[in-house]
């Protein structure tokens, strides 16, 4: 069996269809004939160098793509979802061959069943070799290296929590390219490490004088109760003088294991309104199930949800107004990358 990477479009866009309707796609635009009947390869690169206009390079490396989606896939094998709406990760098993429909737009005509056996599972609950495999760059790619889809398969047995495993053949390990023909997103690389470093230095309580930092950071006058007397809530922040003006904020700060889920988010409404809060903003270290996700938009004008990749926006983006005691805890430095371009997505 192997285990794949497929990713719901360059922004996470395609995410909720992959999850509801149980299929991966092959999410190529312009695509307008049956893919599957294209059996040569080099057929595959020459049809993909008259549509798209592109050299023989590029042709080949997403024909190769392409091709890993219609004919190497196989019932059974594992495919990745890495989420662009948080920071979870979701894990499906294949299901069926590749199948087309003619009728559905061009980005959902080629597909295969999946069975989401289960979703928003944290980063955090991976190593940093898996979470770097995970950020390949490409749509597609098998993840081969370091014993990947075996440890995928252990921790799945073991409630998700960390495997060790001794690899059978450690010198192809560290010689095995990352993949054939892939780059690694170096940004989310760097975020999660990051993200280690943060999880280790703040765990539990911690968690909510980072917050309230980046609170204080912003303009907002801050009260975070003692611990065991919060009465529900976690900081509570307003603007103005002596933080009495609106808006008014009531903040809950999660860091258990899971990702939070929706009663989680109905009690801080329920917290808001005991509190007089005009607003609220509900922070997840892990990330948040569907369920969540799913009413996002309902109370976009109430609250806002901060997962682990919204905590490091949000402390880049105000690190150099927040607290000496923070940045020496956090010490960062900010560097320059090329920007990876990814083309038909």
């Amino acid at each position: 069996m192997s285990m794949w990477l497929n990713r719901a479009g360059s922004k996470g866009e395609y995410e909720s269809k992959f999850l509801d309707s149980k299929r991966i796609y092959l999410t190529f635009d312009n695509v307008d004939r049956d893919l599957r009947k294209i059996k040569d390869k080099k057929e595959m690169y020459k049809w993909f160098e008259e549509k798209f206009e592109v050299g023989r390079g590029s042709a080949i490396q997403y024909s190769s793509q392409i091709r890993r989606f219609l004919f190497y896939m196989k019932i059974g094998d594992i495919v990745v979802l890495p989420s662009k709406r948080n920071s979870t990760i979701h894990f499906g098993t294949i299901k069926s061959d590749c199948q087309y429909d003619g009728n559905e737009r061009d980005i959902y005509k080629h597909y295969r069943e999946v069975d989401w056996f289960s979703i928003d599972v944290p980063r955090s609950k991976f190593d940093q070799d898996l979470l770097y495999s995970f950020g390949a760059f490409s749509t597609i790619c098998e993840i081969k290296r370091n014993d990947a889809e075996e440890r995928i398969r252990k921790m799945v047995k073991n409630n998700w929590n960390k495997v060790t495993i001794i690899s059978q053949n450690p010198e192809k390990d560290n010689n095995d390219s990352h993949n054939e023909d892939d780059t690694v997103d170096l940004e989310q690389y760097s975020l999660d490490i990051i993200a280690k470093y943060i999880e280790r230095k703040l765990k539990g309580y911690a968690m909510q004088d980072l917050i309230a930092a980046i609170l204080k950071a912003k303009g907002y006058h801050t009260f975070v109760p003692s611990e065991g007397a919060d009465e529900g809530v976690d900081i509570l922040a307003g603007k103005g003088e002596l933080g009495f003006q609106d808006p008014s904020i009531c903040v809950q700060v999660k860091t258990t294991d899971s990702a939070v889920d929706r009663p989680t988010l109905d009690q801080l409404i329920g917290t808001m309104n005991n509190f007089g809060a005009a607003y609220g903003i509900l922070v997840s270290w892990n990330g948040f199930k569907n369920s969540v996700e799913k009413v996002r938009g309902k109370q976009y004008f109430k609250v806002r949800l901060w997962d682990q990749q919204k905590i490091i926006e949000e402390l880049f983006e105000n690190y150099e107004n927040m607290d000496e005691e923070i940045k020496s805890l956090i010490p960062l430095k900010r560097i320059w990358a090329l920007t990876m371009i990814r083309e038909n997505e």
